[in-house]
């Protein structure tokens, strides 16, 4: 027979709560309808300079204007909902969501499609505020791969959308991608509303505006020129004087950021060891997840008569790219099984091997469509291991006060990450294509060395992953409060106090395994 609450409590655990059993799927669910933004015009980019009246150098704005609005998004959403709360700006970041799809659905203008385009990437925040509160909210046996989940969320939208989006732009006119983004944003908003909690946790301060203000005009100057390098020129003027201000710009705003008592970044937690080597990897892991999302769509739709395509439909060339998230979706309860034996850095080291391991396969399985199939099932593997080891390696670093920012940067790393293989891989792709009749396409050289950087990348990031400090107990711990109905809340206190009267109350390390 099953216990009952009061023998739940009697033993120091707690019955869970409706609402908490539903936390972790509608926050993975929100984080899913985030991320397919980054990949919802994917099957269709081909077409957008004839759907929107414009050039192909100018119809790019409407991609990069989505990556430029997220990477800027997460560090200040996770900021704000440090401070003011993370559910309220979890429903805020899915609201600017849903109103920039409908902006976009409703038009043909190209000014009007980018601003519109912009909102929908400005939702990115919502992936480490949803971090924070499973953070807040849930058990140390459910954390691990609650937030496993969480994390591989990018990745898992990423590669569920392309199928979809290919289905609907092949059967429906193409607004009806951004209809259903906006539907995907009002029930992730209503499930958020019904079912996710408010953490009590607030950080102490106000909002540094114009920590904000710098990091913003930073980052803008610093993505602008690599995505746009291979359009304006990587030696011409705009491209290096906009990375020249992004210098300027970003240690200005370092020096005012460790200036001030209440920074939106504490660059003194970034530059400890544990978190500054965790971004870098970060970054590495992002350029490797994006390259197998350009090579392989593009490999499978090329026509058989080029010699190296594979000849399939926009359809099938995203089927045989959806393992890749389902994969990382399934490779969650994994992680957090490995993670409590291992820790979270083996776990790290794990998946980029698997990654390493995949794409090295990938340099001789581009002869079939079975063979891509394959390839995208063991990237996401290795790339599910590896983003799900992230935010319990950037928790077990920093204060729960600071968790939304930790983690919003952190999804920037990653976003720098895919702006950076964006650029480069579509510089190697153009400059090694072949002319096939009146029109020039992409190698299959060019695919192979896009594979070799994807492989250099992610075998940078396991040296930097081998520097990390291994897990040891932590001298913070974070106690879990326990009840019936509101389950546990987290403080960071200097020492383990006794244990008050009450609920049962549990101290778990910040990455979430026993004191």
């Amino acid at each position: 027979m099953g216990r009952t609450t009061d023998d739940l409590l009697g033993t120091g655990i707690a019955a869970p709560s409706p609402r908490r059993t539903a936390l972790v799927p509608v926050l993975a669910f929100a984080g899913i309808t985030v991320a397919v933004m980054q990949t919802l015009l994917v099957p269709v980019i081909k077409d957008l300079p004839v759907l929107l009246d414009t050039t192909p150098a100018d119809a790019t704005w409407v991609m990069t204007s989505t990556l430029l609005a997220g990477a800027v998004a997460t560090p200040i959403m996770g900021r704000l909902g440090d401070l003011y709360g993370k559910r309220r700006m979890l429903l805020v970041s899915l609201a600017v969501m849903v109103v920039g799809s409908l902006i976009c659905a409703s038009t043909d203008d190209l000014v009007v499609m980018i601003a519109g385009r912009a909102l929908q990437g400005f939702a990115m925040g919502a992936i480490p505020l949803g971090i924070g509160i499973m953070r807040d909210e849930l058990p140390r046996e459910r954390l691990g791969s609650a937030m496993a989940l969480m994390s591989s969320s990018i990745g898992v939208g990423g590669g569920l959308a392309l199928p979809a989006a290919a289905l609907i732009a092949q059967h429906a006119d193409w607004h009806a991608l951004f209809l259903g983004s906006a539907g995907l944003g009002l029930l992730a908003m209503g499930l958020a509303l019904a079912l996710v909690p408010e953490p009590p946790l607030r950080a102490p301060g106000t909002f540094d505006h114009i920590g904000a203000f710098g990091l913003s005009l930073g980052l803008v100057c610093l993505l602008l020129p690599i995505t746009k390098g291979s359009d304006w020129g990587w030696t011409s003027p705009a491209t290096l004087g906009l990375l020249a201000a992004a210098v300027v710009v970003l240690l200005l705003w370092g020096v005012f950021e460790l200036r001030i008592p209440a920074p939106l970044v504490d660059l003194r937690t970034t530059a400890r060891r544990e978190v500054l080597l965790t971004n870098l990897a970060s970054i590495m892991i992002g350029v490797a997840f994006y390259a197998v999302s350009l090579v392989l769509p593009q490999l499978l739709q090329l026509p058989a008569a080029t010699g190296h395509g594979l000849g399939q439909s926009m359809i099938v060339a995203g089927l045989c790219v959806a393992p890749l998230g389902l994969t990382m979706m399934f490779v969650s309860p994994l992680y957090a099984r490995l993670s409590a034996r291992r820790g979270p850095k083996a776990t790290l080291m794990l998946g980029m091997l698997i990654i390493a391991v995949g794409y090295g396969a990938g340099l001789g399985l581009m002869s079939a469509a079975w063979q891509t199939v394959l390839v995208s099932v063991t990237l996401g593997a290795g790339i599910g291991l590896a983003y799900s080891s992230l935010p319990a390696l950037i928790i077990g670093a920093v204060d729960p006060s600071e968790t939304g920012a930790a983690n919003g940067l952190n999804t920037l790393m990653r976003s720098i990450g895919t702006s950076v293989s964006s650029a480069v891989i579509g510089m190697v792709l153009a400059n090694t294509s072949v002319r096939v009749g009146a029109v020039e396409v992409p190698s299959m050289a060019g695919f192979r060395i896009s594979f070799l950087i994807a492989m250099g990348a992610v075998l940078a990031g396991l040296v930097l992953a081998f520097f990390l400090p291994s897990q040891r107990p932590s001298g913070r711990p974070v106690l879990l409060a326990r009840s019936a109905d509101d389950g546990p809340v987290g403080d960071t206190v200097g020492a383990a106090p006794a244990a008050p009267a009450g609920p049962p109350v549990t101290a778990v390390r910040h990455d979430g395994a026993p004191s």
